[in-house]
């Protein structure tokens, strides 16, 4: 409503209710603005003009645009206390409204009648092929009356809008929906008036601290979540119990009848991952990208532990805007030593010389190709002129924490992690590398990987639905509990799955693990990759060209992130787990 009637070029208008802002949307599609609504605490407002927009035959373009917004299903973002304007209706089979944080521009009646978006809700949004615009809208905000004798001031408790279609002004139920027309006249101007109503209710008996639940409760997902979580966690109880049994019988057994062998003539009669105990410790090939990898996947996942831990004791909570970004941000810059140490470390032990090509490349690989990707996607939306384009000072500022804080603190993890002597390895390589005998289908490296990333996606899906719908359909996602939880479960299932596949191939004395440990648990970025696929076809109905750049350019950023952070997961296992059992074998 606000880009319709204020110019481009707007002034910053703020409305003041003890001392918060009051009213204010941002335009996401095509900029900035600030709503000019006259909200003064504690006096209603009965149908007050906003502004009277007169289209003419020249302005058939502002109108067709309009009307395309419309039917893409464009929508408001209000915010009032630092508290979201909600939409709430009731959907059908439900007794419960539902209330969501964003409302339409408008809606529309296809040739065969049938209502899209909130033409269902009145009856006189029903004339087939006709769009309508919400030109009315009604403010209702609930507060909490403070007591003067503790000192204790009125708290704003929830603001909800109801929209509405008129013709005519005042608006009223009886009048028909403003309709939008295809073509304008010629002689005749079109004009479309918008209004507003301010309404103050006293709510008692709701506490400031749950003026959030009637947003959070309307939500139906609670119950779906907590399947999720209970499917989950009997998916890590079945693999916590293969990989008991294989570590307890098996590799027990194992272990029992390698240190019982008389005489290396019975070892040689035997089969299993004894016999590749000379060559289970040989580099791997490509050790920079590895050491890289491992390194920047513990740093991920750490930044993310803590950011989980944060917003679990609700220090990201909602009202806090933009918290959980900048969060995410600080971690990662200031935890670049974490992945200068890991990486330095695991070059160094992998027989690395290459110190500074080591360093550089932890400090810019992935850096670098996340800012590439993400500065191509803002020059599209720059292009299209999006208001959630990022502005170029804010850009410099983010290149200024990678080259301020990122790299100094990569080099200085790096320094202390070459200063280390390399890791001690519980057997010594042969300097032949030993034949590997002929695999069977199931051992290929894609085979095997692809069923290691299976399991740990089975785990997460749903919780990875849910934050989708946060990010692409507006849907507020508020349990961090929920995902903290299946981050612990992500992480002992990727764990578990690689280890297994990891002693598998070495009992079929394949000793080339280490890549296939980063892939075995890495590949379930390769799931996630599917699976936005399928959201975007089946869930979403975006349309343009660069809307699906931008899709699937940020669903990239999040596939390679959580490419990195499983695969080191399964790496990190694998690399305890085979020091440990070659430990404590018996090698002659």
């Amino acid at each position: 409503m606000a880009q319709l009637c204020v110019a481009r070029q707007t002034r910053l208008f703020y409305g003041v209710l003890k001392g918060s802002v009051v009213s204010y949307t941002r335009c996401r599609a095509v900029f900035l603005c600030y709503i000019p609504l006259q909200i003064t605490y504690m006096q209603n407002v009965t149908d007050a003009m906003l502004c009277v927009k007169t289209y003419e035959r020249v302005d058939d373009p502002k109108m067709k645009f309009l009307r395309d917004r419309i039917h893409e299903a464009y929508m408001y973002q209000w915010v009032i206390d630092n508290m979201p304007v909600t939409w709430c209706y009731t959907v059908a089979n439900s007794d419960q409204p539902f209330c969501t944080t964003r409302f339409p521009i408008g809606c529309y009646v296809t040739h065969s009648g049938k209502p899209h978006d909130a033409c269902f809700l009145s009856a006189q949004l029903s004339e087939r092929d006709a769009t309508y615009v919400f030109n009315h809208v009604k403010i209702m905000i609930a507060y909490h009356k403070g007591d003067a004798t503790t000192g204790e001031a009125d708290r704003l408790l929830r603001a909800q809008v109801q929209v509405a279609s008129c013709d005519t002004y005042p608006c009223t139920t009886a009048t028909k929906g403003m309709k939008l027309p295809s073509k304008i006249d010629k002689a005749k101007k079109f004009q479309i008036t918008y209004s507003y109503s301010v309404e103050f209710i006293e709510l008692q008996g709701v506490r400031w601290a749950s003026r959030w639940d009637y947003i959070l409760n309307s939500l139906p997902h609670t119950n779906i979540q907590w399947f999720s979580l209970l499917n989950s966690i009997v998916i890590t109880i079945f693999l916590s119990a293969m990989v008991a049994m294989v570590l307890l019988r098996s590799l027990h057994r194992d272990i029992m009848r390698y240190n019982q062998a008389e005489s290396a003539e019975d070892i040689q009669e035997d089969f299993g991952w004894k016999l590749v105990h000379g060559d289970v410790f040989r580099p791997p090939t490509h050790i920079m990208l590895l050491s890289v990898s491992a390194g920047t996947g513990v740093q991920i996942c750490i930044m993310t532990l803590i950011s989980l831990v944060f917003a679990c004791l609700g220090f990201l909570s909602p009202p806090n805007r933009g918290a959980l970004m900048t969060t995410v941000l600080v971690l990662y810059v200031f935890l670049g030593m974490v992945s200068g140490y890991v990486s330095a470390r695991l070059y160094k032990t992998m027989g690395g010389l290459r110190w500074k090509s080591n360093v550089l490349t932890t400090a810019f690989l992935f850096p670098g190709i996340v800012f590439v990707i993400f500065f191509f996607l803002n020059l599209v939306l720059w292009y299209n002129h999006s208001a959630a384009a990022i502005p170029f000072t804010t850009l410099l500022a983010l290149l200024c924490l990678w080259f301020g804080i990122s790299v100094p603190s990569t080099f200085f993890g790096a320094f202390f992690g070459f200063r280390r002597d390399p890791i001690s390895q519980p057997v010594r390589t042969n300097q032949i590398p030993r034949e590997i005998p002929e695999q069977t289908w199931m051992t290929h490296p894609f085979i095997s990987s692809l069923m290691g990333g299976a399991l740990p996606f089975g785990c997460i899906f749903i919780q990875l639905f849910f934050i989708l719908n946060s990010i692409w359909s507006g849907q507020m996602y508020y349990m961090f509990g929920f995902i903290f939880l299946a981050f612990l479960i992500l992480s002992v299932t990727c764990c578990e799955t690689a280890i297994l596949l990891c002693y598998f191939h070495l009992c079929s004395e394949d000793y080339r693990w280490w890549w296939r440990s980063f892939f075995s648990s890495g590949s379930t970025a390769l799931y996630l990759f599917l699976f936005t696929i399928h959201y975007f076809y089946y869930k979403l109905s975006i349309q343009g060209m660069a809307s699906c750049i931008l899709y699937f350019g940020y669903t990239f950023i999040m596939v390679i992130l959580f490419f990195l952070l499983t695969g080191s997961f399964g790496f990190l296992a694998c690399l305890l787990f085979v020091r440990k059992i070659y430990s404590i074998v018996k090698i002659d």
